[in-house]
C-alpha cells in the first residue's frame, strides 16, 4: 500500500533522474524508458506522477529552479544590511558558484529554453516564469540600492535585473562552447565591474 512518503520519495527520483539525464543530453534526446532505468523504477511509475513527458518537463524545469532558490536563499549575503552589498553580494556569491565542480553542468531552464521555446510553448512559460521570479529578487536589492546610492540614475533596475540572466546564461553557452568553465566567472566579474560603473563606485 502506498504512503504519502513513499509517494514522495518515488517522484523525487523520478525528478532527479530527468534532471540529470535532460542536463546532460538535452529534452528531446532523453527518453521515458532512460529516466525509469536511471531512477530504478517501472513506466508505471511514471505515469502515475505524470501525464507523459511534457508534464514532466514542466514540473522538472520547477523542480530545478526550486533548487537553485534554496541554495540562493541561504547564501550569506542575504544577511548583509546595506542593499548594496547585498548586489555586490550576490555576484560574487554566482562568481564562487562558478569556481565550483557543478559549474559546467549549465542551467536546465537554458538547456530547456533554447531547445524547446519554439516547439513546446508550456515548457518555455515554465522556464520564463522562473527567470521572471529571479530576475524580481534580484531587481528588489537593485531598488533598494539605486534609491540610496543612484537615485538620479536613468537606467532601470528590471532591465539591469535580466541583464545578469542574460550574462549567466550566455556564459554557460559560450563556457559549453569553448570548454573553458573560466568563461562565467570572467563574465561576471565584467558584470561586476560594470556595476561599480552604474553606482559610481
Amino acid at each position: 500500500m502506498r504512503t504519502a512518503q513513499t509517494d514522495s520519495l518515488t517522484k523525487q527520483k523520478l525528478l532527479d533522474a530527468a534532471q540529470e539525464l535532460m542536463l546532460a543530453k538535452g529534452y528531446t534526446a532523453t527518453s521515458v524508458d532512460e529516466i525509469c532505468e536511471a531512477a530504478g523504477l517501472t513506466k508505471g511509475s511514471f505515469f502515475h506522477y505524470f501525464e507523459g513527458k511534457e508534464h514532466l518537463g514542466r514540473v522538472v524545469a520547477q523542480h530545478f529552479y526550486a533548487s537553485m532558490q534554496q541554495l540562493f536563499q541561504s547564501a550569506p549575503f542575504h544577511q548583509k544590511e546595506d542593499p548594496l552589498d547585498r548586489v555586490f553580494g550576490r555576484v560574487d556569491f554566482l562568481i564562487d558558484l562558478s569556481r565550483g565542480p557543478q559549474s559546467g553542468r549549465g542551467c536546465l531552464l537554458g538547456t530547456f529554453v533554447q531547445e524547446l521555446s519554439a516547439t513546446h510553448p508550456t515548457i518555455r512559460s515554465v522556464c520564463a516564469n522562473c527567470f521572471d521570479e529571479a530576475a524580481r529578487s534580484f531587481k528588489r536589492d537593485l531598488d533598494e540600492a539605486k534609491a540610496k546610492y543612484a537615485p538620479r540614475g536613468r537606467w532601470s533596475t528590471q532591465s539591469l535585473a535580466e541583464h545578469l540572466t542574460a550574462v549567466v546564461q550566455g556564459a554557460i553557452i559560450l563556457a559549453k562552447a569553448k570548454q573553458d568553465p573560466k568563461v562565467m566567472e570572467e563574465s561576471l566579474t565584467h558584470f561586476r565591474e560594470y556595476l561599480k560603473c552604474v553606482f559610481g563606485r
